[in-house]
C-alpha cells in the first residue's frame, strides 16, 4: 500500500509536519484506485500549511495550496475511461506516487446487512469465489466505525484491491455482482466502495445537518452535540428524554416509573439466575417475544465503596439497552455481541441499597440480558468488583406501547453516526452513483421513511454531486405468507421506497419481491439482485430505453363494477405465473380492515379487478404483506412491484 492512513476524530487540523511519513494524498488515493471518468477529478490530501502541492496524472497537471489546517484539494480535467496510469503528487520536496490507476465508473454501495452480506454467504459461493478474477473491477471496503462528529479520514488503513478469489470473498455480494453484470453492458473499469453495516437505520447514514431539516430530531441532535464534549452528562439528559417518551405512552400510569428506586406499578417477577435469552426461560409469554423487557436489581454498598468513582459493567444485551442507576440514565448501547461499561457520575452511588434498572429492546430472534448474574458488576476505582448477583426481577412491556427512541450516539441505530464514521471520511470523492439497500431496521417507523430517504438523497448529493444517481433496492419478501389481507409495516416501507424513487429521474428502484426468502431475512440470491440493479442503472444512469424494473402502475380507474389498473414499463406483455389470472391484488375502502382479495384478469397492459364491494373501492393494493404471494410479471421475467394507489373515477 502506498499511502499511510491518517486517523482523525474530526475535521481538526492534522499534525502533518511532525510526521515525515505522512501521506500527501488522502487514503482514498492508493495503488489500484479507480477515478471517475468524464468529469473533473477532485484530488485531495494534507501537506504542510501554506505549501504548494503539484499533481500530475495522465499528462494533466494541477496545483493547489495547503490551507492553515494543512488540507488541500486540486482539480484535474475530465478524463476518458482507461489506464493504467500513475498519479504523482509533490510538495515541500516530497513526492508520492500512486500506481496502476484506472479511470472508469465508481459506485458507493451502502446500507445494512443485505448490502454487507459477503460473497462467501451468497448463492453458489464456492464457484463464484473460485471463478473471480477481473483486474478491471477494483474493491475498497470502508472500516465499520461510528462517531459522534464527522471524521476527516478513516480510522484504519484502507486499500483498493483488484478482484480475485482472495479479495472478493469478504466483499459485498450485491455490490460485486452488480458491477460484474453492468460491465457486460458498460465496458469500462469499475470501482466499488462498500460502506455498509448490518442492522443500521437510515438516520445513522444521514448527516446531522440533513436530519435537522426534518424537524423531528432536534432534541436528540442536541444531546448528541453535548455527548461529544461530556458523555456522562449527555447520557443523563438522554435518560430524561427517554423517560418522557415512556410517560407519554397511552396506557402508562402517571406514577409508573420503572427506572426508579421502587418497583411501582406493573407485574415484576423473578428472573432465572442464569438470565440469558428470555425465549429460553420457559415463560410462554416470552417464547417468541420481540419487544421490551425491564430488568432490575439492587446492590448494597458501604460508605467507603459508595464514595468511590465507579463503572457499571454489564454483559451483552440483545440488542439495545437503556440503563439507569438510582433513577439516573447512565448508558445506552446498540449491539448484541459486546458487553457494556458505563462510567457513573460522581455522587450517584450511596451507602446502602442502590438500584440498577435495564430496559432491553429486542427486534429479531433471541433477546435479553446475558448471564449469569455474576457477569454484571460495579467496578470501583480501587480495583474491587461488586457483583450484581443479588437476584434480578423482570417485567414485560406490552407491545402496543411501541418502540422507544434510540440513543443518538448508538453506532448503527443512532443519528449521523455512520455518516460521520464511514461517509464523511471518503471526502468529496468522484462517484458515478450510489446503491442503497436498507430499510429492514426502519419498518417500525415506515411513516417517516419517505422523508428520511429524501433527506439522505439530498445529503449525499450535497457531498458527491447534485445529480448523483441513487439506486434503491426495495425490501424483499420475508416472513410468513398471508392468508387474508393484512396491514404490514414492511409493505408500507416498500411503498415509501417506490414513491420516493418515482418522483426523481435520477433515482431508480430494483424490485425484489420475488427473490427474498420467507425464512431468512438475508436472501442469498444476490446474483439476480445484481442483474436487476444493473438493469436499473442502464436506464437511469446510462439512458437506455429498456423498462428498468418491471411493470409499474400508471393509473387505477373504475370501470362499472370493476377497477382497472393500467401498467407502464411492460416488457413483452403482462403474464401471470401459475394461474389464469394474477393473485396478490386487493380492493379496499377508506376504513381499516376493509381490504378484500380481488379476482384479477389480464388484457394487454391492463389488469381488471373484481370483488364484493368493488364499485365503492377507494384503494388498490398489490403485494401488500411482509411476505406476499404475488404472481404478476412481464414477458421479460420482471415482477410488478408492490404498491398502493387510490382509485380515480
Amino acid at each position: 500500500m502506498t499511502g499511510v492512513a491518517l486517523v482523525s476524530a474530526s475535521f481538526a487540523a492534522p499534525a502533518w509536519a511532525a510526521d515525515e511519513a505522512s501521506s500527501l494524498l488522502h487514503p482514498m488515493f492508493d495503488d489500484h484506485v479507480v477515478l471517475q471518468r468524464d468529469r473533473p477529478v477532485r484530488v485531495y490530501g494534507t501537506a504542510p500549511a501554506g505549501e504548494t502541492v503539484r499533481v500530475e496524472f495522465a499528462g494533466r497537471r494541477a496545483r493547489a495550496r495547503a490551507g492553515d489546517d494543512g488540507r488541500w484539494e486540486a482539480q484535474l480535467p475530465a478524463l476518458a475511461a482507461g489506464g493504467p496510469h500513475a498519479l504523482v503528487v509533490s510538495a515541500g520536496g516530497r513526492t508520492q506516487r500512486v500506481s496502476d490507476v484506472l479511470v472508469g465508473d465508481v459506485w458507493l454501495c451502502s446500507g445494512q446487512s443485505n448490502m454487507e452480506l459477503q460473497v462467501w454467504r451468497a448463492l453458489d459461493a464456492r464457484a463464484e469465489i473460485a471463478g473471480a478474477g477481473n483486474d478491471r473491477i477494483r474493491l475498497l471496503t470502508v472500516p465499520q466505525v461510528s462517531d459522534v462528529v464527522p471524521r476527516a479520514e478513516f480510522s484504519e488503513a484502507v486499500e483498493w484491491q483488484p478482484v480475485n478469489p482472495d479479495t472478493v470473498r469478504e466483499f459485498s455480494a450485491a455490490c460485486y455482482f452488480y458491477a460484474r453484470e453492468l460491465q457486460k453492458h458498460v465496458d469500462v473499469p469499475m470501482g466499488l466502495i462498500d460502506a455498509s453495516w448490518g442492522g443500521s437505520r437510515i438516520q445513522a447514514w444521514t448527516s446531522g445537518g440533513a436530519l435537522r431539516t426534518l424537524g423531528d430530531y432536534d432534541a436528540e441532535l442536541g444531546v448528541l452535540g453535548r455527548y461529544a464534549d461530556d458523555a456522562v452528562a449527555a447520557v443523563g439528559d438522554w435518560g430524561t428524554l427517554w423517560q418522557d417518551w415512556w410517560s407519554a405512552r397511552e396506557g402508562v400510569e402517571a406514577d409508573d416509573r420503572p427506572w426508579g428506586a421502587d418497583e411501582a406499578s406493573g407485574a415484576w417477577r423473578a428472573a432465572p439466575e442464569q438470565l440469558g435469552a428470555w425465549e429460553r426461560w420457559g415463560v410462554p409469554e416470552l417464547a417468541d417475544f420481540n419487544g421490551m423487557v425491564w430488568y432490575r436489581t439492587t446492590v448494597e454498598l458501604d460508605a467507603a465503596q459508595a464514595a468511590q468513582g465507579a463503572t457499571l459493567v454489564l454483559g451483552p444485551a440483545d440488542e439495545i439497552d437503556m440503563t439507569w442507576v438510582n433513577g439516573r440514565g447512565v448508558g445506552s448501547t446498540y449491539g448484541a455481541g459486546s458487553g457494556r461499561e458505563y462510567a457513573l457520575p460522581a455522587g450517584l452511588l450511596r451507602a446502602g441499597a442502590n438500584t440498577i434498572v435495564v430496559n432491553v429492546l429486542d427486534t429479531y430472534r433471541d433477546g435479553g440480558l446475558a448471564g449469569p448474574a455474576s457477569a454484571h458488576a460495579l467496578r470501583l476505582a480501587d480495583g474491587s468488583r461488586v457483583p450484581l448477583d443479588g437476584g434480578w426481577r423482570y417485567r414485560v412491556v406490552p407491545p402496543e406501547l411501541g418502540t422507544p427512541p434510540r440513543a443518538p450516539w448508538q453506532s448503527a441505530a443512532g443519528l449521523s453516526t455512520l455518516y460521520n464514521g464511514m461517509i464523511a471520511p471518503i471526502g468529496r470523492y468522484g462517484l458515478r452513483g450510489a446503491l442503497w439497500y436498507q430499510g429492514e431496521s426502519n419498518t417500525f417507523e415506515h411513516d417517516r421513511y419517505a422523508g428520511l430517504l429524501r433527506a439522505l438523497r439530498s445529503d449525499w448529493r450535497s457531498r458527491f454531486g447534485d445529480d448523483l444517481p441513487l439506486l434503491v433496492v426495495q425490501l424483499a419478501n420475508y416472513g410468513a405468507a398471508p392468508t387474508a389481507p393484512t396491514e404490514s409495516d414492511w409493505a408500507s416501507l416498500r411503498e415509501a421506497q417506490r414513491a420516493v424513487a418515482a418522483e426523481d429521474r435520477n433515482t431508480g428502484l430494483a424490485v425484489t419481491i420475488d427473490i427474498g426468502d420467507r425464512y431468512d431475512i438475508h436472501p442469498t440470491n444476490k446474483q439476480e439482485l445484481g442483474r436487476r440493479l444493473a438493469r436499473v442503472a442502464r436506464h437511469v444512469v446510462y439512458g437506455e430505453s429498456l423498462p428498468p424494473s418491471g411493470p409499474v402502475p400508471a393509473s387505477t380507474s373504475r370501470d362499472g363494477d370493476a377497477v382497472v389498473v393500467r401498467f407502464d414499463d411492460v416488457g413483452d406483455g403482462l403474464v401471470a405465473y401459475g394461474a389464469e389470472g394474477p393473485i396478490g391484488f386487493e380492493l379496499c375502502g377508506d376504513a381499516p380492515g376493509s381490504c378484500r382479495y380481488a379476482q384479477a384478469s389480464i388484457r394487454s397492459d391492463r389488469v381488471t379487478l373484481q370483488a364484493p364491494g368493488a364499485a365503492t373501492a377507494t384503494r388498490v393494493r398489490y403485494c401488500w404483506a411482509d411476505s406476499p404471494v404475488c404472481t404478476l410479471f412481464d414477458g421479460a421475467g420482471l415482477p410488478a412491484g408492490p404498491f398502493e394507489r387510490p382509485v380515480t373515477p
